[in-house]
């Protein structure tokens, strides 16, 4: 949900700007295209024009720099150099050394002659457009200069701020499209930065009968029917697209869309903010995020950075210690210090079941039709809004007559597919699939309906497939040939199943302790602010679950040694049967593959790497507006959704689950006692518990798989 900024593949290049300065002229030998060997798809070009040193990459607009000596530059406003070391007859190629204060220094070599990218010119211009209640909302307006028109409108709304919004900002976060030829338009929402009124987080929908309520969608068609008379040279179209809250707003679009509108592509977006995204997942309450996030937006009408101090030797806190010392979320808020209150906060403290408050802000319900064609994108390892993307799709599948509803699925953390890099943390792609999916999916998918330009062939769904590193495409997902089959899992730690026949697991019950005094982290410590420098929050979702997997309080099975390839395709469910010596539990559930000891990448030997995850609060297994006790020692069922894969197992691999009942602190401490609201629970309700997770025939303790035949 956090400001979608220019990532890893951006390399460097988002500081970049601009600049031209008297220098002597440089060498000839210098110039070319330099490759980092670990990211390939993101070279840097060297070139000489009017005696000074030019530096241009696919996103960044071409920059001047200043000499240092013969063979280093550096970039003016910056504490970057470029430090040259030409090749010599008959030895290796010419390199380049890349120097930036607290980074470590990186080296690429010359791979061929600079590469010249087009970039066209845009023409920026702010407006305040007025809403049919008065308020007047802000936007910056980019339109190409050297394009003939007429033009589509592209429109991005965001709670972010737009001011940065120019040429060189447009082709750093969406290169494929700042060269395709549109109006490009960023749009403050109401209540943020430049824009009038009151912010309202996932304001909810309105009557739309009502001719002066508001909401984002209404906010929307207004801005829209302002441009589409106010910008000359529009060809009466307009897109939307957006990544994470601004996914959200573009999913706004297109309820009750303005007639101009012909498609959207909400990525990342968060359709729940309670059943999967954000702040809760299964009315487990996301601390950290919800702490950090609220903050961040609500303070004022900026952005507001989130700090956990420091600890006694002066280093920044770790929030693991953080928020185990202030224990519940109402201390959490109370020595924030923080001086007024916070709406999102408030709503965490007085709304902490599915109650009409969430069940407002949920988009699902009024996803009853593809009023536009729909281009919808997620990542399997997206640790914000995961749930969105899928939950939206398969709503509105069934209304999708016209075939106009499509997914894009590949393993991407939070808005990475604006990467062009080939890896995400330990986890190789071999291929610049971020790329792919711009260039030959969401380009040609706005140049279809908004260009009438062919080349968009997508059916359905395309989704990278993870072990076998392969593009997949689906008439529908999940997939219809994904047969559901049971993973039981049996008390002496191995799994069964129908695959491989003959097996059967024993009655029996395994156990452990779970002590809120001692959580277990969610990723290695310490835990910096979710979006603080050093972070590691992005990939946590692919770190190696060695660190946790021989804890007590961890019960893990195993299935080992894989004979032949096992592929999912599609949802994983959990389905446990347990008790606790409590009355109240989480339950985590996760699904990993393990690679082999002597994998041929030294990094991935043993590791563990999650496929699948999530979370249950015990309290909703009747409901999730429901909260009630669990009787302790009674066996009860919990049934929930590890959502969506499409991985392969490789034949040598092992598969692991793991149950665990703490996942702290991204999300806060289940007391273990009942308590009517966790988020005020006292210090004396948090208390160990031993949770018993039942396996027999009339509790088949298990995860179903999709598998595919």
């Amino acid at each position: 949900m956090h400001r979608i900024l220019a990532l890893a593949a951006v390399f460097l290049v988002s500081v970049f700007a601009p600049h031209l300065s008297a220098q002597s002229p440089a060498p000839a030998s210098l110039a070319g295209e330099y490759t980092d060997s670990a990211e390939p798809d993101t070279p840097l070009s060297f070139y000489e024009k009017d005696g000074k040193l030019f530096f241009e990459t696919e996103r960044q607009l071409p920059a001047s720099l200043t000499t240092v000596s013969a063979t280093e530059f550096s970039l003016p406003d910056t504490k970057i150099t470029f430090s040259f070391t030409p090749a010599t007859p008959g030895g290796p190629a010419a390199k380049l050394t890349v120097h930036q204060e607290d980074e470590k220094d990186l080296t690429l070599t010359r791979t061929g002659d600079p590469v010249h990218h087009i970039f066209h010119h845009y023409e920026r211009r702010e407006e305040m457009i007025p809403a049919r209640d008065g308020i007047k909302l802000h936007v910056v307006i980019l339109t190409p200069t050297d394009i003939p028109g007429p033009l589509p409108i592209l429109i991005q709304r965001t709670p972010y701020g737009v001011d940065g919004t120019n040429e060189a900002s447009f082709f750093r976060g969406r290169p494929e499209l700042a060269r395709a030829g549109y109006i490009y338009v960023g749009a403050d929402i109401r209540g943020r930065y430049k824009s009038e009124g009151q912010f309202v987080m996932m304001r909810p929908l309105t009557d739309h009968n009502n001719p002066k309520a508001v909401d984002e969608s209404t906010d929307a068609y207004d801005t829209i029917a302002w441009l589409l008379k106010n910008i000359p040279n529009n060809n009466g179209r307009v897109g939307a697209v957006g990544t994470s809250y601004p996914g959200f707003l573009t999913m706004m679009v297109g309820i009750d869309p303005h007639p101009a509108v012909k498609a959207i592509s909400p990525q990342a977006p968060m359709i729940d903010t309670w059943l999967g995204d954000d702040f809760f997942h299964n009315g487990a309450f996301r601390q950290t995020y919800g702490y950090d996030y609220a903050m961040g937006l609500e303070v004022s009408n900026e952005s507001t950075d989130v700090s956990y101090g420091k600890d006694s030797a002066g280093k920044p806190r770790d929030g693991y210690d953080y928020f185990l010392e202030r224990g519940s979320f109402a201390e959490d808020v109370k020595q924030s210090g923080v001086k007024k209150e916070l709406p999102t906060w408030k709503a965490f403290l007085d709304h902490p079941a599915y109650d009409s408050f969430w069940q407002s802000r949920g988009v699902a319900r009024s996803l009853t039709a593809v009023t536009v064609p729909t281009l919808t994108v997620g990542g399997y390892y997206d640790q914000e809004d995961m749930y969105g993307p899928q939950s939206e799709y398969a709503s509105l599948e069934p209304h999708d007559s016209k075939h106009e509803n499509f997914l894009v699925l590949g393993p991407w953390r939070h808005g990475s597919w604006s990467s062009s890099s080939r890896h995400l943390g330990a986890l190789q792609y071999g291929e610049s699939i971020g790329k792919e999916f711009r260039a030959q999916i969401e380009a040609r998918f706005f140049a279809k309906y908004l260009k009438d330009e062919p080349g968009f062939d997508l059916e359905d769904t395309a989704s990278f497939q993870t072990g076998s590193n392969t593009w997949h495409r689906y008439p529908h997902f999940p997939p219809t040939e994904a047969k559901a089959t049971a993973f039981e899992l049996c008390p002496d730690h191995s799994i069964v199943h129908s695959i491989a026949p003959g097996k059967e697991c024993a009655p029996g019950k395994v156990s452990y302790t779970s002590d809120p005094a001692n959580p277990i982290p969610f990723r290695p410590r310490p835990i910096q602010p979710t979006y603080g420098d050093g972070s590691e929050w992005y990939n946590w979702m692919l770190a190696d679950q060695r660190f946790v997997s021989d804890r007590k309080d961890v019960a893990v099975w195993r299935l080992t040694t894989l004979p032949h390839d096992l592929t999912i395709t599609g949802e994983v469910l959990a389905d446990i049967f347990a008790s606790t010596t409590g009355s109240d539990s989480d339950f985590v559930a996760k699904l990993i593959d393990q690679y082999p000891d002597d994998d041929p990448d030294p990094a991935m030997r043993g590791y563990q790497l999650m496929t699948n995850m999530e979370i249950f609060r015990g309290r909703y297994h009747a409901g999730f507006d429901q909260p009630t006790a669990l009787k302790p020692g009674q066996i009860n069922e919990f049934h929930w959704s590890l959502h969506d894969v499409d991985h392969v197992f490789k034949k040598g691999h092992s598969l692991l689950v793991q149950i665990q009942s703490t996942w702290f602190p991204l999300y806060d401490r289940n007391p273990q006692t009942f308590v009517p609201n966790i988020m005020t629970a006292k210090p004396s309700a948090y208390k160990p518990a031993t949770i018993t997770v039942v396996t027999d025939s009339q509790h088949p303790s298990q995860l179903t798989l999709p598998v595919i035949p």
